[in-house]
């Protein structure tokens, strides 16, 4: 049997999403097949339909869209958000991002928390962009939250899984796929949080800095494939100090 991510009613075989932030547009259809992805975010601003620079013209087909409501400082902004983006027919799932510090651009769950009740009930498919914590996990997941993804660290900051005790609580407390969101800076923190056990990763900063974004892209596909793999074959005991030979010192040469 495929492993297959399914979420929102579709299945995948990919299980990297990929963020379109900050690649120019020529980059995108070749990073975006070459990290296999079947997901991928975008911010509305970005997505000028009916005019030039289109975000949308570089998505190759069958791609499923998850436009973020980037820029929202609250519900309301937020929902705003979601609402014209199905307008303008991007569909119906939403990453939902209420990010009222221009600092540390740390979500507001509380916020985060309404704006997925009021869109669920409206038929969105939300995936809330959220701090890793085990409260409000809980409240997004009774709110209708298709998955929940909580940041791994400060976004942009390329730094990792700075909150990998967190969302591993989350991983194994929360009968929801997890996506680990934000932070993630190279192919192997991308393994790390797949062998947690996270259900897929978000990665956009970490492609579009690399010195050769096209091949980072096809380093992250390789790495979220390998952690996957690794959680599905169950990693072996970790021992203390002691050492145990991988070969039996007795038994043979008559010992």
């Amino acid at each position: 049997m495929a492993d297959t991510l399914k979420l929102g009613g579709k299945a995948f075989t990919s299980r990297l999403f990929l963020g379109t932030g900050k690649f120019p547009l020529n980059l995108m259809e070749p990073v975006l097949r070459a990290a296999g992805t079947q997901v991928v975010t975008l911010a509305l601003r970005r997505a000028n339909v009916g005019g030039e620079g289109n975000i949308l013209d570089c998505i190759p087909d069958g791609i499923t869209l998850m436009p973020n409501t980037s820029g929202a400082r609250n519900a309301e902004e937020a929902v705003r958000i979601a609402r014209l983006s199905r307008e303008l027919g991007c569909g119906n799932w939403i990453k939902i991002e209420v990010v009222p510090d221009s600092k540390y651009l740390m979500p507001d769950n509380v916020e985060t928390i309404k704006a997925t009740e009021i869109l669920v009930k409206e038929g969105f498919t939300v995936l809330p962009y959220m701090n890793p914590d085990l409260v409000s996990a809980r409240q997004l997941a009774e709110a209708g939250a298709a998955a929940v993804m909580p940041l791994g660290a400060p976004i942009g900051s390329n730094k990792g899984l700075s909150t990998r005790e967190h969302i591993r609580m989350l991983i194994d407390e929360i009968d929801l796929p997890i996506v680990v969101d934000a932070g993630i800076g190279k192919p192997s923190q991308a393994c790390e949080a797949m062998e947690l056990g996270a259900a897929a990763v978000l990665v956009n900063t970490a492609v579009a800095s690399a010195g050769d974004p096209v091949m980072m892209a096809e380093a992250f596909k390789n790495a979220v494939e390998a952690g996957r793999a690794a959680f599905l074959a169950g990693a072996g005991r970790v021992l203390g100090y002691e050492g145990e030979a991988s070969s039996p010192l007795t038994g043979f040469l008559g010992v």
